[in-house]
């Protein structure tokens, strides 16, 4: 393939997927709008979204299997076997999620008091928790259709299945809220897992890529692979989760304002490194990439992501607290938004921390390394929940938000260790550089366009001078970045 063709092709699917992301995003925007304009910010809210972080953390888990199997799934495509090793695998989830659906909806009630601790809060859990369990898996055999697509070249489906399905989820919670409550955002939920599903599943079947060869079944092999694969991306939910129980006991309505603000961080991580993650394991796993070309992928993308990332957390720090509180509605303006706001700014240690991670953790895959990985998982749930707890004692709401970006970074030096000890070295080199380089520009546009406008004009000149300098100075980090990702495939 020709040089400029190679690029088309990274960019194209950089495109679609960061397209289908940004879509799936806005749709999610949209479902949290109508969340907080129709029920506030109350007890129930709080229980509904506690059930919604547990929803959240299994269908994290799918989309990082996502990238965990795409190297399995693409020397299997270049071996004629592809179709097998889809069918072994997904016969292999099903064992396992069918006893936990049955599970979670026997003990739906033991659960919610559990993840919420109050009456109204509970009733909302419950309520939600059977629909989020069986989307939640329904993501997961989604994820694993797409990651067979990726091994064939294929992203546009993949990028439909999960750009459209939460435009989906959006309507049918819409249309049904006023009638049946705010279960119904559970209900489009599932709705949109089964969208996923069936365009994911119809593309392959297009494509005869699920009917060639055979494998074992193996369903150990499988199930340990997926469970070391998830491990990780699972416990790094779950420090959310422990900040989400730490945060119930700084009043009713905290538990919400960390949603929405944690929410909006990942939404800004998802656009950017999630997007290029995807389409990077399948042409990596193909060049067998050394420990300084894993390093240069993970920095390069960094810069990319960080670039959008610190204009948004400089916008949030000026004006977060109008822009939430339009959205938001009234259970939102005032101190409660100027919080949110400033909210999302001290979410940027996490920001930056999941961004290297997000581009790191499939690379573990491609170069057949990750034994530790379970162990680091349970270690950083151990770190959070005494880390969390002091923070929130030292600092509020804004310390759980930091402890969530400090226990990430330790996640991140121990998965760069995973990878080797120079990986270590160039990576953390490189983040330092385009944090440090990207942060300052940050400060120094918004800070000081502040200093002589208000803040709604300081954040739109601030923003403004952001971009202008970046494009005027063309940092050679900012520079090597788009030259690689244009080269990708």
């Amino acid at each position: 393939m020709t040089g400029p063709r190679r690029a088309r092709s990274a960019v194209r699917s950089g495109l679609l997927t960061g397209l289908g992301m940004v879509l799936s995003a806005a749709a999610a925007a949209g479902a949290a709008v109508l969340l907080a304009h129709k029920f506030g910010r109350t007890a129930a809210t709080d229980g509904f979204l506690a059930a919604y972080a547990l929803y959240l953390m299994l269908a994290l888990g799918a989309q990082a299997f996502r990238l965990v199997v795409a190297p399995d799934l693409t020397r299997a495509a270049d071996e004629d076997r592809l179709g097998a090793e889809l069918r072994a695998y997904a016969v292999s989830f099903a064992l396992v999620a069918l006893p936990v659906v049955v599970f979670v909806i026997a003990f739906r009630g033991s659960i919610a008091d559990a993840i919420t601790g109050t009456v109204p809060a509970a009733h909302e859990a419950e309520r939600a928790l059977p629909f989020f369990i069986i989307a939640a898996f329904g993501q997961l055999l989604a994820a694993l259709l797409a990651s067979g697509l990726a091994a064939r070249g294929s992203y546009g489906a993949a990028a439909l299945a999960f750009g459209v399905g939460p435009v989906a989820a959006l309507v049918v919670f819409a249309a049904l809220a006023d009638s049946q409550g705010i279960v119904a955002l559970a209900w489009g939920v599932t709705v949109n897992a089964a969208f996923a599903l069936a365009v994911t599943g119809g593309r392959l079947l297009s494509l005869r890529g699920l009917g060639h060869g055979r494998a074992a079944l193996a369903p150990g092999r499988r199930l340990w692979w997926l469970v070391r694969g998830t491990a990780l991306p699972l416990a790094l939910q779950g420090i959310y989760l422990v900040a989400l129980l730490l945060a119930a006991g700084l009043g009713v309505g905290t538990q919400s304002t960390l949603s929405y603000g944690y929410v909006i961080a990942a939404t800004l991580v998802a656009a950017t490194a999630s997007a290029l993650a995807l389409i990077s394991s399948v042409p990596l796993t193909r060049r067998e990439p050394d420990a300084g070309a894993v390093a240069g992928h993970v920095v390069h993308t960094v810069w990319l992501s960080l670039t959008p990332i610190l204009a948004a957390a400089g916008v949030f720090a000026l004006v977060g607290g109008e822009i939430v509180g339009g959205l938001l509605g009234s259970a939102y303006t005032g101190d409660v938004g100027s919080e949110l706001g400033r909210l999302v700014v001290w979410l940027a240690p996490w920001m930056v921390a999941t961004v290297a991670f997000t581009v790191a953790y499939p690379m573990l895959f491609v170069v057949g390394r990750g034994r530790g990985l379970v162990p680091l998982a349970v270690g950083a749930l151990l770190v959070q929940i005494p880390l969390a707890w002091a923070l929130r004692e030292a600092w509020g709401l804004n310390g759980i938000a930091l402890a969530l970006g400090l226990t990430t970074a330790l996640v991140l030096l121990g998965v760069l260790a995973e990878l080797s000890l120079r990986m270590l070295e160039l990576t953390l080199v490189g983040i330092l550089r385009a944090s440090l380089t990207l942060g300052a520009l940050a400060v120094v546009t918004f800070g000081g366009a502040r200093l002589v406008l208000g803040d709604v004009p300081a954040a739109l000149a601030g923003l403004a001078a952001y971009t202008v300098i970046l494009a005027l100075v063309r940092p050679p980090g900012l520079r090597h970045a788009w030259a690689y990702v244009r080269a990708l495939h």
